[in-house]
């Protein structure tokens, strides 16, 4: 994860992984707006397991969300120090015995910490304010727990916290988060509300907090951050079923020691209504609770107080936690139920649960009233669309966002453009997003990659925004000279690397997004920048090292560096979170044009059998926490390598593709805990997996072409959004027949390597015969290979 100042080079960050299926099996889609199908999701909601990917480094939670929700309430797990944030990006990991509390953001399967808001503990007996050792019980507020006691579905979590003996269930609406606690008999009830935690905690992190006790019994308050987003601001208003009999409220920056005041005499400074400070913490008490149960309603708003009591009053005004529970799964199921599939329950949990995680984010960052907070700080009304933040777009662009656009309403698509637009217009700097979140810009990761999530739409027939106005924000992003190495590239046609780091994936990166500018404009009839973008894509030719084989960084006066060792790997080499061996295939848009320069396609082929079947030493990369899931060089834990196995259907030889996916299902998922080899990057590595389980990939997004591999599933029909199926049977598949023998769309013989688009969404059925062995005869001759630039 590689991270660059706001200035120049700016930043880049956050990795890895998928995600978890036993080895044959997943498909995609989703519609939450369609009607549902089949047993409305029944089935399929009972298949998620929230914990895959809570284990190893898949950096998934197993809390409750509604989809894309704003509030994503988790439990959070304690380790010896939160500068360790990198393996707890998600605030829980499996492994963990003991939970800190209950907070209300988080990030699903990053390689960054953050988050982590306004985190409630329930407690009994003695009031305890500190998280306390781990080693030793009742040292504090953090319990211990068993996985034995937990429960874990979409959209609800709970836990029995052994240490104070609460039973905690938790729920959510868009905005607001749900507890229930049952308190044992005969022990002081409290609540814990701890504003100076977060995921990947330093000292001064937290810049500015409020804690106020409102006359009604609401709690509000806000913190100000100075994290992964420096300056981001979340308020909250906290409401409870029972009254508060007694709170205390601290700032233990000014507090310490807090036991043992206030001097005899004085007023219990304790007591006060309302404390702002760095590093306040609150306990408010129960006097009827014990052995009862009691609600915490906490609705959260970027803009104010006043606002999250808004959101409060609007989605959870009662106290009916079950009914807001029953709201939540149906919401779920819906979402769920635009796929059906066939096969045993194993192969159904890691499928639906790879789905499940695809609806995570972006998420909702906007009040019931539509304002929100922009990139300028500044509080913005929404006007037509539904604001949306949390853009992994460096790994999302590639097969997320793609799989959106063929199984959500094409609204969710529109209103993530209309996002993406208005964060562009609120921005000092006038380019889109890199990577965003609670509408703030972190700079993190490389490329302009708002820019093929926008032309992938826009090439999909999805137009509900300006297209003048997005094209001229395409363009201003990628005209940003100040943005890592982008005025070079505009003068050089690369980036050098004497001026700019990782300059090699930046120029490759580059070019694919400047291709989808010239796609779009193209299609707009804006022929003049079509003109200009095309040539900005054939760039990638400019990495090329015809000596060596390798794309690699050249300086400025055109030779490239030296010396050049394609194994090494780092944030001071020619690439971000990889090396020669995975990025020199990074050239989507034109793999045709990247097997002419290797001396024609036997001589690509031969290379990339060699990233497969190297024998590398996986501690070669003990220094990038990001490369993992190694097949050879291939790094499946990782985006750049996302597209290499596909690379064999371009060449003609698409039985070679289905043998080297299959390696890969079998290796890089599984339904346990640590199932994904690395981050989930918000459903980027589940994505993946939810096409590659259907039998295609969209390599090149805004080619409207997904490639074959191979099924993994027997059936799947994706209920598309606009009312019509498209079904995958895959006829004979079994361990023993993992080839495709011959395969026909609605009937007919289909011969070539890809689907187009329009042909999905016109619904239909796509059948295989599958076989022992390869059919190299199928879909091998030119004009059935996708799509190349060079080529046309």
């Amino acid at each position: 994860m590689s991270r660059r100042a706001p200035a120049g080079s700016l930043v880049a960050s956050t990795r890895r992984l998928a995600w978890s299926a036993l080895c044959l099996w997943a498909v995609s889609a989703l519609a939450l707006s369609a009607p549902p199908k089949g047993d409305g999701g029944a089935r399929a909601y009972a298949s998620v397991d929230p914990f895959i990917g809570t284990g190893g480094e898949g950096h998934t939670f197993p809390g409750a969300t509604v989809p894309f929700g704003m509030v994503q309430l988790s439990p959070d797990t304690q380790i010896k120090s939160r500068k360790e944030g990198y393996g707890w990006a998600a605030g829980y990991r499996y492994d963990d015995r003991t939970i800190v509390g209950f907070s209300h953001t988080h990030f699903s399967g990053t390689g960054h910490s953050d988050l982590g808001d306004v985190l409630v503990m329930p407690t009994t007996g003695d009031v305890k304010l500190e998280r306390g050792d781990i080693a030793k019980p009742n040292s504090g507020y953090t319990s211990r727990f068993r996985h034995e006691d937990e429960v874990a579905e979409p959209g609800y979590y709970a836990v029995t916290l052994q240490d104070p003996g609460v039973r905690a269930e938790l729920t959510a609406t868009a905005r607001v988060g749900v507890h229930r606690y049952q308190f044992p008999k005969g022990k002081d009830a409290h609540v814990v509300v701890d504003l100076r935690t977060s995921m990947y905690d330093y000292p001064g992190k937290v810049q500015w907090s409020r804690l106020r006790l409102r006359e009604d019994g609401t709690v509000t308050g806000f913190r100000e951050t100075r994290g992964w987003a420096p300056g981001r601001q979340l308020y909250f208003a906290m409401r409870f079923s029972r009254p508060v009999s007694g709170h205390q409220f601290h700032d233990t920056e000014q507090d310490v020691p807090y036991k043992g005041f206030p001097p005899p005499g004085e007023k219990d400074p304790r007591k006060r209504a309302q404390i702002e400070g760095r590093q306040l913490v609150g306990a408010l008490d129960f006097a009827d609770a014990a052995g009862q149960s009691m609600i915490v309603k906490v609705a959260i708003s970027p803009v104010s107080e006043d606002s999250a009591i808004a959101n409060l009053d609007a989605e959870v005004p009662g106290w009916d936690f079950d009914g807001v529970r029953r709201d939540t799964k149906a919401q779920w199921m819906q979402a769920l139920s635009a796929v059906d599939i066939d096969g045993p329950e194993p192969m159904r949990r890691s499928f639906y649960t790879a789905l499940y995680h695809t609806l995570m984010g972006p998420s909702l960052f906007m009040d019931s009233d539509g304002r929100y907070r922009g990139p300028d700080n500044a509080v913005h009304q929404a006007k037509g669309f539904t604001n949306y933040s949390t853009f992994s777009l460096w790994d999302t662009y590639r097969a997320l966002h793609p799989l959106l656009t063929l199984v959500q309403p094409e609204q969710r698509t529109n209103d993530f453009v209309n996002s993406l637009l208005a964060s562009r217009r609120e921005s000092a700097y006038g380019v889109l997003p890199v990577w965003s979140f609670h509408g703030l810009e972190t700079w993190c990761m490389i490329g302009y990659h708002a820019v093929p999530v926008i032309a992938d739409a826009y090439m999909k027939g999805i137009r509900g925004y300006d297209a003048d106005e997005a094209l001229q924000a395409m363009v201003a992003s990628a005209s940003y000279g100040p943005y890592d190495g982008v005025a070079q590239y505009m003068q050089l046609g690369y980036v050098p690397i004497d001026e700019e780091g990782e300059a090699a994936s930046k120029t490759l990166e580059y070019a694919f997004d400047d291709w989808t500018i010239a796609r779009m404009a193209g299609a707009m009839g804006r022929n003049d920048v079509a003109a200009t973008f095309e040539k900005r894509a054939a760039n990638w030719r400019h990495a090329f090292d015809d000596k060596t084989g390798f794309m690699r960084a050249r300086k400025r006066d055109g030779s490239f560096r030296e010396p050049f060792d394609p194994s090494a790997s780092g944030y001071g080499t020619d690439y971000t979170e990889g090396n020669a061996w995975q990025y020199s295939w990074y050239v989507p848009q034109d793999v045709a044009g990247l097997a002419a320069v290797h001396g024609g396609e036997e001589k690509l082929l031969e290379r990339i059998d060699q990233v497969f079947n190297a024998k590398v030493d996986p501690s070669i990369f003990a220094h990038m926490e990001d490369i993992t899931g190694l097949i050879g060089w291939y790094a499946h834990g990782n985006e750049p390598s996302h597209h290499v196995a596909y690379l064999y259907a371009y060449a003609g030889q698409p039985w070679r593709t289905q043998a080297r996916l299959g390696g890969i299902m079998a290796t890089q998922y599984a339904p346990r805990p640590d199932g994904l080899a690395g981050n989930d990057d918000l459903g980027q590595m589940s994505a993946w997996y939810v096409f590659t389980s259907l039998g295609f990939y969209p390599v090149a997004p805004g080619s409207n072409e997904y490639i074959i591999g191979r099924p993994f599933l027997p059936r799947a029909t994706l209920n598309l959004p606009n009312g019509k199926r498209f079904t995958v049977t895959a006829e004979g598949l079994d361990d023993a027949h993992l080839y495709i023998g011959r395969a026909t769309l609605n009937g007919k013989p289909l011969d070539r390597a890809f689907l187009r688009h329009e042909e999905i969404v016109a619904g239909g059925e796509l059948h295989f015969v599958m076989q022992a062995e390869p059919n190299k005869q199928w879909a091998t001759a030119p004009e059935q290979r996708p799509y190349s630039m060079s080529k046309r």
